[in-house]
């Protein structure tokens, strides 16, 4: 694993690399918000079973996640979408986790995994239940923005891309109270990303 960054058109942000400098490369959107600090362990682990298999990864810290500078208040879908197509470059795979397959969109990609892949509706009815259980205002510890939750609004299940499933048993990392992780699942996962990959690139 080495940390590195990329550049996109609202700025700088991290990213880490794990397995071979060549070969195809896996670029992985978390989950929005809290879920993302849930499955970030979880998504760490399936990186490193990639590379033990020989296939390359990155994890890009999008705006307003991880050691991201933008406050989440700032951040737009659009945004959010710009920077993941700025890490994946051309041709890369992307491996999405939940509300992450909302993220994958504008990426010029050469396949799409998604696991457990939430909705905008699902994602927007989440939000909404999290904020009515805290402050009025606060989204699970997350200040949003209109402008985001209407963007959240608008879309519907045929603005996910067209991507794999996973059709395994799935434990709910993301609806655990603390961050958690699945070494046994992770390695389940990576045996099926890097057999699809094999097959796509033969």
């Amino acid at each position: 694993m080495r940390l590195d960054h990329y550049n996109w058109s609202g700025g700088r942000e991290a990213m880490l690399r794990f397995g071979p400098s060549t070969g195809p490369v896996v670029v992985v959107a978390l989950p929005l918000f809290e879920e993302a600090n849930r499955t970030r362990a979880f998504a760490v682990t399936i990186c490193r079973a990639l590379a033990k298999r020989g296939v390359a990864s990155v994890l890009p810290d999008l705006p307003g996640q991880g050691e991201s500078l933008v406050p989440t208040a700032d951040i737009k879908l659009s945004d959010l979408r710009a920077a993941f197509a700025s890490a994946a470059g051309v041709g890369a795979y992307s491996f999405a986790i939940r509300s992450g397959a909302l993220i994958d969109t504008d990426a010029k990609l050469a396949g799409r995994w998604h696991l457990a892949q939430q909705p905008g509706q699902d994602l927007l009815s989440e939000l909404d239940r999290l904020r009515k259980i805290g402050k009025r205002t606060d989204f699970g510890g997350n200040a949003i923005s209109d402008s985001f939750l209407k963007e959240i609004s608008t879309l519907s299940h045929s603005d996910l891309a067209d991507a794999m499933m996973t059709s395994r048993p799935i434990t709910p990392l993301w609806r655990r109270a603390d961050p958690d992780n699945d070494p046994a699942l992770a390695a389940l996962l990576a045996d099926d990303i890097a057999d699809w990959i094999a097959t796509c690139e033969g």
